[in-house]
């Protein structure tokens, strides 16, 4: 059954363009958010960064995130304010920050600008999936999972125009500035092209403010609370992958021997965070199809999986088993994002469902803070190997709770509407 129609008419108001459009400025605009992880090697050389600086770096913006997540459930400001108005504003913000780093020569400045880059695309993506999600009612999970496959290639888009802008390994040439300049204006054109849309969805809901207390108190319900332990072992292991696979790459000898490696690491990279796009749309069908739980748990075997083998080859086995390796981890690494919230939107109250999922975002993006930090460590400390097993503790875990909360639900099937929600 095809959406209601909205209020206004022409194809500038149908769901298909509004995904359309909203996608591509999630793309875009999403970029920044790796745009100094991605240059790590070159920052190292350039401001003489240890691995801890560099990490700081990527958790500053995932702690800025948390912050403006937050700060913006509690003031309402999704509902308060126009959502592409604020996404727009959002974009801009994070452009301009992110910009802020050419004049940087240190962390001094550059932690605060990734800070407050966390804390403006938290006006971005959560309000992204509102705004797709008032577009949507079936088919709403291939929606979802098409939005977090445009999260995914954003992410992968630094290393790409890190690898096209060339340098060899270490430079501490332009190429750091390439990266951050090409991001910020990338964001820029996705925070205007926002305003190609008209109308509103015609499954937008208002809604009261949002509770954070009532969104602890959904912890109470059982399947909240799994959905919330899966989707921490998700994040456990998703962005120090994203953060680190360039630099796991860049560590393998038949890479490292390279004039270019550097620039070749990058586009690896990028290809191995970017098929993940591909994951994340299966994930949505199969969400859609046999339930959010088994579709999260078969991607979480996967990604784990992936993470163990590679600890188990690493550094002997050949280059293009490696990458193949890599690409299959970035595939099913991301792939079931969309169904942890899913499951929470379908297990409580609406007046509870803001909070229940500004909750979950906390939770989740706050243990990412810990594995960007561990993983660099372990590596420095240890070896790649401890590293990637124990970034398979988390899917591990999630797993788990993916198996309880299937047999939870029996032979209960979710309704068509909140199937799709």
């Amino acid at each position: 059954m095809p959406p209601a129609t909205t209020t206004d008419a022409g194809p500038r108001s149908s769901p298909a363009w509004a995904l359309t459009v909203v996608a591509a400025s999630t793309l875009l605009t999403m970029g920044v958010w790796f745009s100094a992880t991605a240059v790590v090697p070159r920052l190292e050389v350039a401001w003489g960064l240890g691995s801890g600086g560099a990490a700081a770096l990527t958790i500053a913006v995932q702690v800025g995130f948390v912050l403006g997540a937050v700060g913006s459930a509690v003031l309402g400001l999704a509902d308060a304010l126009p959502g592409r108005a604020l996404m727009a504003a959002g974009a801009l913000g994070a452009a301009a920050c992110t910009a802020g780093l050419l004049l940087a020569d240190g962390l001094a400045l550059a932690v605060p600008l990734r800070l407050l880059t966390g804390v403006c695309l938290a006006l971005f993506y959560p309000v992204a999936l509102k705004e797709v999600s008032a577009w949507f009612l079936r088919g709403r999970g291939v929606a979802l999972g098409l939005m977090i496959g445009a999260l995914t290639l954003g992410s992968a888009l630094p290393h790409l125009v890190g690898g096209l802008a060339g340098g060899g390994t270490g430079a501490a040439g332009p190429d750091w500035r390439v990266v951050v300049g090409v991001t910020s204006a990338l964001a820029v054109a996705g925070g205007l092209l926002l305003a190609a849309v008209r109308g509103e969805g015609p499954h937008a809901v208002a809604r009261g403010p949002v509770s954070l207390g009532a969104g602890f108190r959904a912890l109470a319900r059982r399947d909240v609370l799994l959905a919330d332990l899966g989707y921490v072992g998700h994040m456990w292991e998703l962005y120090a992958m994203w953060a680190g696979v360039g630099a796991f790459l860049l560590a393998l000898p038949q890479v490292a021997a390279r004039p270019d490696a550097a620039a070749y690491a990058g586009v690896l990279a990028s290809a191995c965070i970017g098929v993940g796009a591909l994951g994340c749309l299966l994930g949505g069908v199969l969400g859609d199809r046999w339930g959010r739980p088994r579709a999260a748990l078969l991607s979480l075997v996967c990604s784990g999986g992936a993470a163990l083998v590679l600890a188990a080859s690493y550094p002997v086995a050949p280059l293009g088993v490696v990458v193949g390796l890599c690409a299959f981890w970035g595939f099913w690494v991301i792939a079931d994002s969309a169904q942890f919230s899913a499951m929470v939107t379908e297990s409580v109250p609406p007046g509870s469902v803001g909070g229940a999922l500004s909750v979950q975002l906390a939770l989740g993006y706050a243990t990412t803070t810990l594995t960007l930090w561990l993983v660099p460590a372990l590596v420095d400390a240890v070896s790649w190997r401890l590293a990637l097993v124990v970034l398979a503790l988390g899917p591990a875990v999630g797993a788990a709770a993916m198996v309880a909360a299937e047999r939870g639900r029996g032979s209960a099937q979710p309704s068509a509407a909140t199937a799709a929600s």
